[in-house]
């Protein structure tokens, strides 16, 4: 093999590895961002009753979800052998969901198992849901 070819060889190996095996897909981590909140009855929400809706949201999924100060909550996921952990400030008007730690799920600083945004958009989807029977 020529030093030309095994350049090339080398090159595409380690471009495979450092992409991940279809095993391990990654994707950017994704955060939402200051969701509005809004209800059905189209009435202002309390602070009280955003919390309750959020965490009844989280608990319908599985998320242990902890208080964590005045309109903070923090959500703790397991699944099997996998941990995400996640930060939710919430005000009347609107709330956020960001990453804050997570195991086993390939976190590298910017990118994350998929599995990790499927999690996320399902709990965003079951808090508009819970909010917006309100």
């Amino acid at each position: 093999m020529s030093a030309k070819n095994l350049f090339i060889t080398m090159f595409l190996v380690a471009v495979v590895a450092t992409t991940g095996c279809p095993g391990g897909r990654t994707a950017p981590v994704y955060n939402i961002d200051n969701t509005p909140i809004s209800s059905m009855s189209n009435r202002s929400l309390s602070s009280a009753e955003v919390m309750k809706a959020i965490k009844r949201a989280g608990l319908s999924l599985g998320w242990r979800m902890a208080e964590k100060g005045p309109g903070k909550l923090e959500g703790t996921l397991h699944v099997r052998k996998h941990m995400a952990k996640v930060e939710i400030p919430y005000s009347r008007s609107g709330y956020s969901i960001i990453y804050k730690d997570s195991q086993e799920l390939n976190y590298d600083g910017a990118n994350i198992h998929s599995n990790y945004n499927g999690w996320i958009q399902n709990l965003d989807r079951a808090i508009q849901s819970q909010l917006s029977a309100l």
